[in-house]
């Protein structure tokens, strides 16, 4: 391909190559291969069970049983898991964030696993919660908190560390309008500092508004490659229109006719 997103001078900082996962006789992952480079947004979508997570936890180092390789700033996965960990900041969409600690003993426990300085920890710590808008909360016990002030938290310890690769499974899960639009122009910031963006999302028109390259991962194997305009039929068609034309569900409206029709059956009222 020749896509924008190339970087023909750099390294590829996440090389993935035929990567395969299997769980008994499911083939999860198929011989995936794989180049991102540095100061790249990488939208990685795909349908449910299609093995989106299934990478995030191979890269992340989480999962460690697969076969193929993968490299990370030319370090090989598998005999470099820890400063591999310490590159790579990663934000689920659900995490365990231990609700009886605050905000503040959180990110000094965070802080204190990649070997930061209390200074550091409390400087970085106290700023981004205060762009969150928590910073009156600091010392507030968590189990408190909405789904949204707890992505925050959780999006705030996974930049803690300034990692040089951001990994991030539905980001905006529970967050308010202005945190998403803070969190969309945070990835704008970062690639510009040469970091690496591997976005997760099922919401279409984020992932198409802030990625550079769009990879699309169905049944284990990955069907497409490329940037937005790269992958459309026309102008005109979007990114939610791309997604469903590729994992052949483009008669998703008939479907949708079809569950409405239920309230209009008249044998089913009562």
């Amino acid at each position: 391909m020749t896509g924008e997103f190339y970087f023909y001078n750099m390294e590829p900082i996440i090389r993935i190559s035929k990567l395969s996962k299997r769980y008994g006789d499911k083939t999860v992952l198929n011989n995936i291969n794989l180049d991102i480079y540095p100061g790249s947004i990488i939208g990685y979508i795909g349908p449910n069970g299609a093995g989106k997570s299934t990478t995030v936890k191979i890269i992340t180092g989480i999962i460690q049983d697969y076969t193929g390789d993968v490299s990370i700033a030319g370090m090989n996965l598998h005999d470099h898991v820890l400063e591999v960990k310490k590159m790579i900041g990663y934000i689920p969409e659900l995490a365990e964030l231990y609700d009886l600690l605050t905000p503040r003993e959180y990110l000094n426990f965070i802080g204190k696993l990649y070997q930061l300085s209390d200074a550091v920890i409390e400087d970085r710590g106290t700023r981004m919660l205060e762009t969150f808008g928590l910073l009156g909360n600091m010392d507030q016990r968590m189990d408190s908190f909405s789904k949204g002030m707890r992505q925050k938290v959780l999006i705030t310890s996974g930049l803690m560390h300034n990692p040089a690769i951001v990994i991030l499974d539905e980001p905006l899960s529970g967050l308010d309008a202005n945190a998403v639009i803070m969190v969309k122009e945070l990835l704008q910031v970062l690639k510009q500092e040469g970091k690496t963006i591997f976005y997760c999302s099922h919401m279409m028109d984020v992932v198409e508004k802030v990625s550079d390259r769009i990879v699309l991962i169905d049944n284990g194997n990955i069907i497409a490659d490329g940037t937005v305009n790269e992958l459309k039929k026309n102008d005109s068609e979007t990114l939610e229109q791309i997604f469903s034309r590729l994992t052949n569900n483009e008669n998703i409206g008939s479907q949708a006719g079809a569950f409405a029709s239920v309230f209009q059956d008249k044998h089913n009222e009562q």
